[in-house]
């Protein structure tokens, strides 16, 4: 009978799921692996299927405690992100994000929404030095948004046609994403 031959490759994956098995380990390492997904810009809608945001009663609560009012994006270029701090491919996608939020924050609404408490939020945002604002639903979002899964980014048209639709983490401050957002803020 032959012995089975442990190879370096063999090796190296038991370590990852051993890695993958230890709570401590495991949010970085699927952190890691969701940064390498995130690599890619997400893909645009083809016009002929864009859904179409028509109702706009959506009360939010921003994270200094404000109210915030969906009616106001009307006629503007929105990005609506949902997400959590506890979600490793959330987190992978976060740095595209804020670098998307600080080029387009003059032109673009951003709406980043967590169900979380203020405190997780608040905490989070300080540790990564991120400069965008938060808010925590009020009432229930909007049909056409579906976020039963997270990451779930959105990107609107002045018309609140729904352009991008994403679920999972992507690179947002790709020149793909960039393109389309100084396409739509000409229109």
């Amino acid at each position: 009978m032959n012995k089975p031959k442990f190879t370096t490759s063999n090796i190296i994956f038991l370590i990852v799921i051993l890695l993958l098995i230890i709570p401590k380990t495991r949010q970085p390492i699927q952190i890691f692996l969701h940064k390498g997904l995130a690599l890619f810009g997400p893909s645009i809608v083809d016009e002929d299927k864009r859904e179409q945001v028509t109702d706009y009663n959506w009360e939010l609560i921003s994270d200094t405690g404000e109210p915030y009012n969906f009616n106001e994006v009307k006629r503007k270029v929105v990005v609506i992100n949902f997400w959590a701090t506890w979600c490793p491919p959330c987190i992978a996608e976060m740095p595209s994000l804020d670098a998307l939020y600080k080029s387009y924050k003059e032109d673009v609404v951003f709406l980043f929404v967590s169900n979380e408490n203020l405190e997780t939020i608040s905490n989070f945002i300080s540790k990564n030095s991120y400069s965008f604002h938060v808010y925590r639903p009020k009432t229930a979002y909007p049909e056409p948004f579906d976020a039963s899964a997270i990451p779930r980014t959105y990107i609107l048209d002045k018309k609140g046609n729904i352009v991008i639709d994403k679920t999972g983490a992507a690179n947002w401050n790709s020149e793909k994403v960039r393109e389309q957002l100084d396409w739509l803020l000409k229109e």
